[in-house]
């Protein structure tokens, strides 16, 4: 009897207890993400409990409220993807520098230029372009700033020694700070009164919805981009290089390798995904750019980034857990007195208990095979 595992380097016989040791290593090195990740979701959700308790509410009307709100119902769950799609591409904007050990926490910035690029693009494209291409055209025109702006971080961090984690929050606000500015100003359509905004979009020129669910495409943009960027850091030369630079800085220039392009373009790439998000936003949800694009969801995207490990396939479902989780906002508010600012204090907790998680990596030997005995 032979056993296969998806590695195609296993294939052990049953009946041989040493032959299953690269098996059980497979499994071990695997499991760990797993269930540190886990653990620390759980006791996330023990501590954040704690809070509700002493504000006098009950943890399990909470809990019950939040799995009815985020997944209870077909309503529900298309709700929770509408808000996940957006989280993808944020996430990947953290997700993909950190395989060079980079900590990139501006995606907001590049979320809100993005919107506003598409925006900006849209005004000479409607009424004369057709739709297709003048949505491929806003697309790019919002990845090209996004990858600009959070490969101008990684630029600096490469080039001038400046810390990306606190260049890029800097430059988020600077992004927020111009989109006001644009939309308030030259982009601003006069017959938005009471909230300003770009000129709305016809409908013919919006995102439609997959067939048979009220959730736009951008879920499944943005499910491709999470396997495009798995298949771009685990099979190509481009991606194994990086994971060189991320794991030894000092390695790789010795070794010849490009490392300052590697910084910058990754960079460039979660960038794009950050401004892709942005457009997704203008064509599929609000109709236009306006102050509801600094939504969050770049802040919210580094949560789904570090839950996943930056492990981009890992991304889809983590991203679907979050987007429940802040679906369900509204009907806690409603049935609970409890404010909207509710789910963003388990998220904080939730982020700082998986920081904390980091630090139990490789300390457990039964995920550790070098400190397993030889035979078993």
């Amino acid at each position: 009897m032979t056993v296969q595992a998806n590695d195609p380097a296993i294939s052990v016989a049953s009946d041989d207890p040493a032959a299953l040791r690269p098996l059980l290593e497979w499994i071990a090195r695997r499991a760990e993400p797993v269930v540190i990740g886990l653990a620390a979701i759980l006791i996330g959700l023990g501590l954040f409990s704690l809070f509700i308790l002493a504000i006098g509410k009950s943890p399990a009307m909470l809990f019950q409220l939040m799995y009815t709100g985020g997944f209870g119902s077909w309503f529900s769950v298309q709700n929770s993807l509408s808000r996940a799609a957006p989280l993808l591409l944020t996430a990947l904007c953290v997700a993909l520098p950190a395989r060079l050990g980079l900590v990139i926490i501006g995606g907001e910035g590049a979320v809100v230029l993005g919107g506003v690029a598409a925006a900006a693009m849209a005004m000479p494209l409607v009424g004369a372009a057709p739709v297709f291409p003048a949505l491929v055209l806003m697309a790019i025109a919002a990845m090209v700033v996004g990858g600009i702006w959070i490969g101008f971080a990684g630029f600096l961090r490469h080039y001038r020694g400046v810390n990306e984690t606190i260049s890029s929050l800097l430059l988020s606000y600077i992004a927020i700070a111009l989109m006001n500015q644009f939309v308030e100003g030259p982009l601003r359509d006069p017959a938005s009164l009471n909230k300003p905004s770009t000129k709305p979009l016809p409908p013919e020129y919006m995102l439609g919805n997959i067939p048979g669910m009220d959730v736009h495409w951008g879920l499944v943009i943005g499910m491709l981009a999470c396997i495009l960027s798995w298949i771009l850091i685990e099979v190509t030369s481009f991606g194994f290089a990086a994971r060189i630079a991320g794991g030894n800085v000092r390695a790789a220039q010795i070794q010849g390798l490009p490392v300052g392009r590697l910084i910058a373009g990754f960079s460039a790439i979660a960038g794009s995904f950050a401004g892709l998000a942005g457009m997704i936003e203008v064509v599929a949800v609000q109709g236009s750019a306006n102050a509801s694009l600094a939504a969050g969801y770049g802040y919210t995207g580094i949560l789904v980034a570090f839950l996943a490990r930056h492990n981009p396939l890992a991304i889809i479902p983590v991203a679907i857990l979050l987007g429940g989780i802040d679906a369900s906002g509204g009907l806690i508010q409603r049935r609970m007195g409890l404010p909207d600012a509710t789910v963003l204090v388990l998220q904080g907790t939730l982020f700082i208990i998986i920081l904390f998680c980091e630090t139990f990596y490789g300390r457990f030997k039964i995920f550790n095979p070098d400190l397993w005995k030889r035979s078993l």
